[in-house]
């Protein structure tokens, strides 16, 4: 079986194309910009595209059997024009499954920004006639872990994030979900990856930033902040609406899809 993997240089995507090429009988294909540095593991074999260049996409995965879909990343507009041409280009090209990491949060009326885009490329992955598995992660706890970082001042991490509770996953969790559901025929369902349990903010950052306590503050003082400290003001938007939907609740799922997928 040819297996593609987008987004292969990054963390989420280099584990998956390590996973999948350690098992025997896969052709692994990992998607990468033409710029890119990224060495591939042994038994992975590279192709250069660009979620941008619908061409080089067509490219790509001519011929492949399972498309590993991560997520694109930057400004909300750029990031579903790519996934427009990434389903589109796993459907003209005839892609059977599709493995697609998307976010808890895909309701395309939440305040979350990128909630939006996963919500609407479900949408397209659906319509699309491709098989596919929908990989709907929590918020990585070493994401999470910095954001609690960034916003401590003295013994307070001031967040607005209200007393939400969240159900962080690890990284290398959702890593191991997306090559095992790759392993696998389209599920053509959703499949929620979480950690075993959603904890309260202050049970989170006494967690990671011992010695602290947790503060809700007002969204406009959080983006305040941010912006005082050299953040751009999209990713001070991202953030702060990623945590107004923390606050709404729409991250405490738990479930044992993790452990299912991966046998622990």
């Amino acid at each position: 079986m040819r297996i593609a993997v987008t987004g292969a240089s990054g963390r989420v995507g280099g584990q998956v194309a390590e996973l999948l090429a350690a098992e025997p009988g896969h052709e692994v294909v990992a998607l990468v910009r033409p710029s890119s540095r990224y060495v591939p593991p042994a038994g992975v074999t590279v192709a250069a595209a660009d979620y941008g260049d619908p061409a080089s996409l067509h490219a790509a995965l001519k011929g492949a059997d399972t498309l590993v879909f991560v997520s694109s990343d930057g400004h909300a507009a750029t990031v579903m024009l790519h996934h427009v041409n990434v389903v589109r280009a796993a459907a003209e090209t005839g892609v059977g499954h599709v493995v697609a990491l998307s976010g808890l949060d895909v309701d395309v009326e939440s305040p979350f920004c990128y909630a939006v885009t996963n919500g609407h490329t479900e949408e397209l992955l659906a319509a699309s006639g491709c098989g596919l598995s929908l990989a709907r992660a929590s918020v990585y706890t070493e994401f999470f872990a910095g954001l609690v970082r960034g916003a401590r001042r003295g013994d307070e991490v001031r967040l607005p994030a209200g007393d939400a509770r969240v159900s962080l996953v690890a990284r290398a969790d959702v890593g191991r979900s997306l090559a095992a559901l790759a392993l696998r025929p389209p599920s053509n369902r959703h499949h929620d990856l979480t950690g075993p349990a959603a904890l309260d903010l202050a049970e989170i950052v006494a967690a990671l930033e011992p010695g602290a306590r947790y503060v809700d503050v007002p969204p406009a003082e959080y983006v305040a902040a941010l912006l005082d400290g050299g953040e751009t003001s999209w990713w001070a938007h991202a953030y702060a609406t990623m945590l107004e939907s923390i606050r709404l609740g729409r991250w405490a799922t738990v479930s044992d899809e993790v452990a299912a997928l991966t046998g622990g």
